[in-house]
């Protein structure tokens, strides 16, 4: 079962996030060069089950979007195909996280 959180409480586990885990953007590459949740990994959620073999091994895999909508999509996708490990932010994203201040890594 996927867990859900926001994008206030991810920024609040950044720091207990280790290399075990993955922070996985599913925007469009355009959208990431633009700017992203630092440390993040960019798979758009158009090409999330094809490219499935690069999420296995981590212990966590936290999704996030620009507001929810396609960390959901993809996060439905994964627990699909077996992945028992997914986070979704899925009701706030990356234009939440720029309103707040939080740090971002271009």
């Amino acid at each position: 079962m996927t867990q859900h959180l926001t994008m206030n409480d991810l920024h609040d586990q950044l720091s207990k996030i280790t290399q075990k885990d993955l922070i996985l953007d599913v925007r469009s590459h355009e959208e990431f060069s633009d700017g992203h949740v630092p440390g993040s990994r960019n798979i758009p959620h158009t090409e999330v089950a094809d490219r499935q073999s690069e999420l296995k091994g981590f212990e966590k895999i936290y999704i996030y979007c620009q507001a929810g909508r396609r960390a959901q999509v993809a996060a439905a996708m994964l627990e699909d195909l077996g992945f028992k490990n997914l986070i979704c932010v899925s009701t706030t994203g990356m234009g939440h996280w720029r309103a707040a201040g939080f740090p971002i890594e271009k």
